[in-house]
């Protein structure tokens, strides 16, 4: 008995010395080994991050003029945990709230706990904020901050440009972990595409809290805080002269103007018209003016500069002419002869009059059908969709926003998948012309003869150039160059071809010959089963060296001569002259129509001889 007694006691002792090992282990991990960790948790537990949201960027025009800016408005905000619902219609009615709009927003925020400030009213006025500073302790778990919303400086209105900004929603804060619930993100136009140089970095300010989250003070005195960054301020492109001069002729009218400098891809000026008012979309939009862009028939909101592919109608022609040398089925002294009309098959298409023996020269210059339904056969739809290409027509031209079209140039493949392998080849007379199942955008449009003028070599169209550093130094962007590799002389050709549609005294857009400057362009008028024909026209200038390309869109407004030609126009002495290269006259002289005189005759010799 008394061994046995002794084993027991001998192993209760190893068991309880055992037990004390474990625990006094456990005690040196969690007091010495771990000790930095769980400090660091019950740390987490006290200390609450305040968000500091960064002022985003604002945004310039090409000369640093302010177009955007920030400007601080009152939210008010609710703390669910500590807001009696009760009083949901008396706040209402204080913020001059729909019914039922604070209970809607709160159910719709639930998912993100009672702890989480929600918006209710954004660009609250100052006398509602003065009534709750009165009455803060009737309405425990309301406050307010001071946020940054948009402003505008009015200079123009380049809403499709510019873009807006938007709250965030659901699917935004599951893309990206910088935004948290209530935060602008960019909506669309530049706010959208460049989201990540304007938004900035956030700060965070950190403070001390007991069991209730009430603030005990700030954490570390406030040296662990994170100061927010600002985000980048841009450089737009756009001349407020040229923008400005495009907006004006557009107003009350459906199309859209864009411009390009030549040498560099820089957008100068970019309208859609109709357009809508950005200052409505700083705060809450108002259901009303949301409700009138929404049922408007012209959609105020779609961006036709990039989006509204239509038939380029003769404007094409500087194209296909340019193909048709450089696949060497033309040079500058071949003729094709245009009798007034053209027959293929059972049907026969008309020309403007009986051309005769025509050089690409004289078919540009007077705009000949016949030339160009009969140059397209020798072409071929496929070498003419790839020589496209190489333009970005048929494909997005790379613009820094974030919607475009593609356009279209047909195919034998496209036209296989219409009509089958037997496919009637007579439709392509219609495509040497630029219509049938031909599309473009007037962003393309501008393009394609930014390249002409700047004989082949551009940069990718763009509408931002840069940014300013910290230290107010102005980085450009560097953006892809576009070489189409075609020859200089046959580029000569054409620019030949749209200086006389200006200059010489047959041409279709004499009735913009300037005094000022020397432009070269080529009409365009498209047929619209809808209404009224569709006006367009393409040019360049000065003609000698190109600062400026322009195209212009009107939809449903008649010939090109008669209306888009002297639109760009004023557009291309707007920037001309806002820039330097010509000067101010203290009075405006109305261009003189050229006449066919010995002068004109002799000047338009001397261009097709290259003098």
């Amino acid at each position: 008995m008394t061994l046995l007694s002794s084993t027991r006691k001998t192993v209760l002792a190893s068991i309880i010395l055992g037990l004390f090992l474990v625990y006094g282990l456990k005690l040196f991990q969690m007091q010495i080994v771990f000790n930095s960790k769980f400090e660091n948790k019950s740390t987490d537990n006290s200390i609450k991050a305040i968000e500091q949201m960064p002022l985003r960027g604002v945004l310039y025009d090409r000369n640093f003029r302010l177009l955007v800016d920030n400007v601080p408005s009152y939210t008010v905000r609710i703390t669910p945990y500590e807001y009696d619902t009760t009083k949901n219609s008396m706040l209402e009615s204080l913020l001059q709230l729909p019914k039922d709009t604070i209970s809607r927003i709160l159910l719709k925020h639930k998912k993100y706990g009672k702890y989480q400030p929600v918006r209710i009213k954004k660009g609250a006025t100052f006398q509602e904020i003065g009534w709750l500073e009165e009455n803060s302790e009737r309405f425990p778990g309301v406050d307010y901050i001071i946020e940054i919303k948009r402003g505008y400086t009015n200079i123009f209105g380049a809403s499709h440009v510019l873009g807006y900004l938007k709250e965030t929603n659901d699917n935004d804060l599951k893309k990206d972990s910088f935004y948290t619930l209530g935060d602008n993100i960019g909506m669309n136009g530049i706010e959208k595409s460049y989201e990540t140089y304007l938004r900035g970095e956030k700060g965070y300010n950190y403070i001390l809290v007991n069991a209730s989250r009430k603030k005990i003070a700030r954490f570390k005195e406030g040296n662990a805080d994170k100061p927010s960054i600002k985000g980048k301020d841009l450089v737009l492109s756009l001349d407020s002269a040229a923008q400005l001069t495009a907006e004006k002729v557009m107003h009350g009218r459906s199309g859209a103007i864009v411009a390009i400098e030549p040498s560099s891809g820089e957008i100068l000026a970019f309208s859609s018209s109709p357009g809508y008012d950005l200052s409505k979309f700083s705060d809450i939009t108002p259901a009303d003016y949301m409700r009138e862009l929404v049922t408007n028939p012209l959609k105020p909101q779609f961006n036709r500069a990039t989006m509204s592919t239509h038939s380029p109608g003769s404007t094409f022609k500087v194209l296909v002419a340019l193909c048709a040398l450089e696949l060497g089925v033309l040079n500058e002294n071949s003729t094709i002869y245009c009798p007034g009309s053209f027959t293929y098959g059972n049907r026969t298409f008309k020309c403007h009059g009986a051309h005769g023996a025509t050089t690409v020269y004289r078919a540009l210059e007077g705009s000949c059908n016949v030339f160009f339904y009969k140059l397209i056969f020798e072409i071929g739809v496929d070498r003419l969709n790839e020589f496209a290409k190489k333009f970005r027509i048929g494909t997005k031209t790379g613009i820094d926003l974030l919607e475009e079209s593609k356009g279209l140039i047909p195919s034998s493949q496209y036209y296989e998948k219409i009509y089958g392998k037997g496919w009637p080849k007579g439709i392509l007379v219609s495509v040497g012309i630029g219509q049938g199942e031909v599309s473009m955008t007037p962003l393309q449009l501008a393009l394609m003869t930014a390249l002409v003028a700047n004989n082949g070599k551009s940069f990718v169209p763009h509408l931002v150039k840069g940014y300013l550093d910290e230290k107010r130094n102005f980085v450009p962007f560097r953006f892809e160059e576009i070489n189409t590799g075609v020859n200089e002389n046959n580029v000569r050709i054409i620019k030949k071809g749209m200086w006389l549609v200006v200059n010489g005294g047959g041409g279709t857009a004499k009735n913009i010959r300037s005094t000022d400057v020397v432009i070269a362009g080529k009409t365009g008028t498209v047929q619209n089963i809808h209404g009224r024909n569709h006006s367009l026209f393409v040019g360049f200038a000065p003609y000698d060296d190109p600062k400026i390309a322009v195209a212009v869109l009107f939809e449903n407004a008649g010939y090109g001569a008669d209306v888009a030609a002297p639109v760009a126009e004023e557009v291309i002495l707007a920037y001309l002259r806002s820039s330097g290269v010509i000067k101010l006259k203290e009075k405006e002289d109305k261009p003189k129509k050229p006449s066919k005189s010995a002068d004109s005759t002799q000047l338009v010799t001397n261009i097709e001889n290259g003098d």
